[in-house]
């Protein structure tokens, strides 16, 4: 309780209590009025200096001073100003910078009641003893709940500290794979243009040089031919960029089943295979797996149309699982190859927290895409 605001309150209740306890005890003189004027005192100084005695180490001082002088003379007046101690000896060890300037004052403050004990009963065996076993309690009590709350304090800022570290760690690799994933995605792009676009119009090039060669020749069916060839050539590079462009879009209006029903029939218009689209139940995607998924199956009817030779494929949607088929003539998995479709999808799934599977034989090849429940960005 280290509130300005509660300690006010707390030296307000304790000090009319005190002033409760001087007025129903038949004190006179200066029982009475003695330990009234030492409240009075500590109370000036506390609601002048006590609100700047947590931001300044030398105004706790004198607050502190104050409280522990302000309770051994009360007690040397009268001993109930004794029970005054239930709120000096908090208020100390909430002030104090340190434990073991806690532990020091809260002895200093057991001393000067005891000093106070003294001089107010008189010095016999039975008020010594007395003295001595009221102080040995309450400082026990004092440090044995001051250094319990003390390490409870310390254990929580330990946490907070350890918390605050490893929110900055999620950050940082939060910041990592955004920064993966961009450059797994430019490394993509570079890849998709260098072996798709860029050599199809390397190879664009090439047929025009020898349509123009026809020509000159004069061999009209010959130029014919290779312009026939041309012309499909350009609508693969056509297609190939269109794929390309779709790749870098986002999840568009209706979520990913519309989405994936537009991919299927806008690839099919296209490329001319049988491509059916299934969506079962309702997906358990969160925007950033939508994007995945999406990405995926653009990625897996692109690597069909290029490398498959199939007919038609299928793609189901399940909840947080894609299978993308075919039944084209299938390749080995294990083989090491040069692209970078199967492996892009594998590491943007990674990243996602997700898992790809792929399988392949002589009837086609399903590709599995499993991302995980809820947000897996």
């Amino acid at each position: 309780m280290e509130t300005p605001r509660w300690w006010h309150v707390a030296v307000a209740a304790g000090t009319v209590f005190l002033v409760a306890i001087l007025a129903t005890t038949g004190a006179e003189g200066l029982e009475l009025w003695g330990p009234l004027g030492v409240l009075a005192a500590f109370a000036v100084v506390w609601y002048s200096l006590g609100w700047a005695a947590w931001r300044s180490d030398a105004v706790g001082f004198v607050v502190s001073g104050s409280v522990i002088a302000a309770t051994g003379i009360g007690t040397a007046l009268n001993p109930s100003m004794a029970t005054f101690q239930s709120v000096a000896f908090p208020l100390i060890w909430a002030l104090a910078r340190t434990i073991r300037g806690a532990v020091i004052a809260n002895v200093v403050l057991a001393v000067a009641v005891f000093v106070g004990f003294l001089l107010s009963t008189g010095t016999s065996q039975g008020a010594v003893a007395q003295a001595t076993a009221v102080q040995g309690v309450s400082l026990g009590f004092s440090l044995a709940l001051g250094l319990w709350i003390s390490g409870i304090a310390l254990e929580g800022e330990r946490s907070k500290q350890l918390l605050d570290e490893l929110q900055a760690a999620q950050e940082q690799l939060a910041v990592a794979n955004r920064e993966a994933g961009q450059a797994a995605e430019r490394e993509r792009m570079s890849r998709e243009l260098h072996d798709g676009i860029a050599q199809g119009l390397t190879g664009l090039v090439m047929l025009v040089q020898t349509v123009r060669r026809d020509l000159d020749r004069g061999d009209a069916q010959a130029a014919a031919e290779r312009l026939a060839v041309l012309e499909e050539n350009a609508r693969d590079a056509l297609v190939e960029t269109r794929t390309l462009v779709a790749a870098s879009a986002p999840v568009e209006g209706g979520g990913i089943e519309q989405a994936l029903r537009r991919l299927g029939e806008r690839f099919s218009r296209e490329s001319g295979l049988d491509v059916r689209v299934e969506v079962e139940g309702t997906p358990g995607l969160d925007r950033e797996a939508e994007v995945v998924m999406l990405r995926c199956a653009q990625e897996a009817l692109a690597n069909i149309r290029k490398h498959a030779a199939a007919r038609s494929a299928r793609l189901v949607l399940a909840g947080t699982v894609l299978t993308v088929s075919d039944d084209g003539r299938g390749f080995d998995p294990a083989a090491p190859s040069t692209g970078f479709g199967i492996a892009g999808m594998r590491d943007r799934v990674t990243l996602a927290g997700g898992t790809l599977s792929v399988e392949s034989g002589a009837s086609g090849t399903v590709l599995r895409v499993e991302l995980p429940q809820g947000d897996a960005s």
